[in-house]
């Protein structure tokens, strides 16, 4: 395996990038590979699932992450390693790869055991287009490694970056948000599930109206929007001034407490309170809820339990962004492991569009030419931005006919900002102007 066959390899599952670590000496099966210091290697290796590991015995508190992997051989074929996983360790914290070499015969044992204390091997990562991760791994002294290298590449953190292609997504995603903002008014509209163009006539129709310009149709999947970019579109009173207008993150359903454990229906009747618009048999949940101050309508609290404020990282696997009653019990949680995937991947480049609206002649909508752009995140930034009160919960949940043996239920949780709080989200921001490109 010479370096432009290994390319070719990973050209053709698709892969723009390899990411190359220089092992040490410990970077094998049994001590793990060290991939970062951060949960932000999330945003470039994706993972299928994550679950939270608690200590006992030799274990220390972590993340698990599954992974999609496959080692590619001497021939280019890809033997998949279906035990290969992603460890997070959150006291340090700290990102590492183990399982790549259980149940998998053709994986490079000899490279990769843990006897093989070798320094200077070459471990070369890419992500397909189906979202598995393919490895090949190179001892210090062969032909590979010399090529390699005496190239001069781009870092990311511990690794050196070989782009395979030229990525200008960013230059397609504003050209196209460009044309969106020439057109001016458009009338509002959505696309459904095969693609087609269907009428949009409920109030929170912008965000639907951008994506069906930029022909993304809805899914449940956690993944960027556009080219790889998460694009959301906020309302704004003035173009000129898109600072301090209320942004939806991500909305999210808990995943545990008495929401999840004793159903909707319960939480409702239990936490809820009647419409304040007097309308009959409906119940709302809804109201701000700031970490560290008790609602004054729904009596709960907002928790960051197993989050050190202090230091701004996790520090239990169990952690949790809860809802307490007075009296102690969780009325809804979410675990750090389901937000942890979901504001990871699909927020590591985010677009954010101003919009303004207006309903005559017909609902319609036009996008202003300042965009706020976002770059490189980790779910403990957003767990900061959350401890000081720049993220807050406000949902909308409603039920109607309460009194009926089958009421109506609609779930909306939504984790929001101001747009003036998204720099400290992301390690690089940007405001870029349409009308100067």
């Amino acid at each position: 395996m010479n370096l432009n066959n290994l390319q070719r390899v990973f050209a053709a599952n698709g892969c723009q990038k390899i990411y190359v670590k220089t092992l040490a000496e410990n970077d094998n099966s049994k001590n793990q590979v060290y991939l970062g210091g951060s949960f932000e290697i999330l945003n470039v290796f994706p993972a299928s699932d994550i679950q939270s590991e608690s200590p006992g015995g030799w274990k220390r508190e972590r993340f698990k992450a599954s992974v999609r992997f496959a080692w590619i051989t001497e021939i280019g074929s890809l033997a998949i390693a279906p035990n290969a996983q992603l460890i997070l360790y959150p006291k340090y914290p700290e990102v590492r790869f183990s399982g790549f070499l259980l149940g998998c015969p053709e994986a490079p044992s000899g490279l990769m055991k843990a006897s093989a204390r070798i320094a200077g091997r070459l471990l070369f990562l890419g992500v397909a287009e189906n979202s598995q991760i393919l490895g090949y791994v190179t001892a210090p002294d062969s032909g590979l490694a010399t090529e390699f290298n005496g190239l001069t590449t781009d870092n990311y953190g511990v690794f050196r970056v070989l782009r395979l292609a030229k990525d200008d997504n960013r230059g397609r995603l504003l050209s196209e948000l460009k044309r969106i903002h020439e057109l001016d008014w458009i009338p509002s509209k959505r696309l459904d599930r095969a693609g087609g163009t269907m009428a949009c006539e409920a109030p929170n129709c912008g965000g639907y109206t951008l994506e069906a310009e930029l022909g993304i149709t809805p899914n449940g999947y956690s993944e960027p929007d556009f080219l790889g970019w998460e694009v959301k579109q906020f309302g704004v009173r003035n173009f000129e001034r898109i600072g301090s207008e209320v942004i939806t993150l991500m909305t999210p359903e808990p995943t545990g407490g008495a929401y999840v454990v004793q159903g909707l229906d319960y939480f409702m009747r239990r936490y809820g309170y009647a419409d304040r618009m007097g309308r009959a048999d409906r119940i709302n949940f809804g109201g701000i809820h700031i970490a560290g101050a008790r609602h004054p309508t729904t009596q709960l609290r907002m928790e960051l339990i197993g989050f050190d404020t202090a230091t701004g990282k996790i520090r239990s696997a169990d952690g949790r962004i809860a809802l307490v009653d007075p009296d102690g019990n969780e009325a809804a949680t979410w675990s750090f492991a389901s937000m942890l995937k979901h504001w990871n991947r699909k927020h590591n480049q985010a677009c954010y569009v101003p919009s303004q609206s207006e309903t005559d002649p017909v609902r319609q909508y036009r996008y202003g030419s300042l965009i706020i752009l976002g770059v490189g995140t980790d779910f403990q930034l957003f767990l900061q931005q959350m401890a000081s009160g720049n993220i807050y919960y406000d949902p909308g949940i409603k039920m109607e006919n309460a009194s009926s043996a089958k009421p109506t239920t609609k779930r909306r949780s939504q984790f929001r900002t101001k747009s003036l709080y998204l720099r400290n989200l992301y390690r690089i921001n940007e405001i870029a102007d349409l009308d100067k490109i």
